[in-house]
């Protein structure tokens, strides 16, 4: 009976501890001197050049803030791995373990809090609309009648919705798997347009044959606050993650950061994507908060 209780308790405190690290990422990390970010492929602040590298304003930013978390746990080596997400995917990948910190594109938003937990903001991004330079759309009430691209999974399916219900337009929508595959339905006159985060926008369409031929017009459809996602109830690795992006801030190099991914010539074309940061998100840098969107509406 005696050998019965000390499996028992044998047993529950194993999984008592794995319950534990789940939800202690600093502990996992420690443990097994490797963390997993979560990247982009077509993302304006997160993407890839092939062949396993990534980069970006948020992918360089999540490195720093990796290479702060080693320090703090005194690791002479720490491991990184990168880990590709899509729109789809991202939050189920961070919530089952899969991604310890996703530093791509994502709005946080009240939905996606209950449940994923948000760092501080570090990006405000503008929806706005691209289409080609001779298709004559210049708002959003010149959608109606046309095809217009969005990828799925992202917070402009319900931006769009929103306009066309409001301003009593009638559009067709179709849906990228990706960012690329949206803006290739541009490219190739699939649809007429694509709404979509300012940034990822301007970075398609820099890396794009003719840049020239595009351009991003009308009204600011939505602002939304990006940030870096991580596991909720984790306040330790939320503190270590928030703490790195406001040291970052403080000292400056945020800001270099962003000059360097935006407003220098960039990979793999050496292309300037030549988008300056927004008053909204030099607020952001100035005021360091993981407030959700519905509260930038408010303003």
């Amino acid at each position: 009976m005696k050998k019965q209780l000390l499996a028992v308790a044998v047993t529950a405190l194993a999984a008592g501890s794995a319950f534990a690290q789940a939800t202690d990422t600093l502990a996992k990390i420690k443990a097994s001197g490797s963390v997993t970010l979560g990247v982009r492929e077509s993302s304006g602040l997160s993407y890839t050049l092939g062949n396993g590298k990534y980069v970006g304003f948020h992918t360089e930013m999540g490195e720093i803030i990796l290479a702060d978390i080693q320090k703090q746990l005194g690791l002479a080596k720490l491991e990184t791995k990168y880990q590709p997400v899509t729109s789809q995917n991202r939050i189920p990948l961070v919530t089952n373990g899969t991604v310890d910190l996703e530093c791509g594109s994502t709005t946080n938003n009240a939905a996606r809090q209950k449940d994923v937990a948000f760092a501080v903001t570090t990006y405000v991004e503008e929806v706005r609309i691209a289409t080609k330079a001779n298709s004559g759309v210049t708002s959003v009430k010149d959608l109606n009648g046309k095809t217009v691209a969005t990828t799925t999974g992202t917070t402009s399916v319900q931006t769009l919705r929103k306009h066309e219900r409001a301003g009593g337009i009638d559009f067709k929508e179709v849906f990228g798997k990706d960012h690329a595959d949206s803006f290739l339905m541009l490219e190739t006159g699939r649809a007429d347009a694509f709404v979509m985060d300012g940034s990822i926008l301007a970075a398609n369409i820099s890396k794009s044959k003719n840049p020239a031929d595009y351009k991003i017009v009308g009204e600011v459809l939505n602002v939304e606050p990006i940030a870096c996602m991580l596991r909720k109830d984790d306040p330790a690795f939320k503190k270590a993650v928030d703490d790195s992006i406001k040291r970052q801030i403080k000292d400056g190099s945020l800001a270099k950061l962003y000059d360097k991914w935006f407003m220098q010539p960039v990979p793999p074309t050496n292309t300037k994507i030549g988008l300056p940061a927004s008053d909204a998100t030099k607020d952001a840098w100035a005021n360091p908060n993981d407030k959700p969107m519905e509260d930038y509406a408010k303003k």
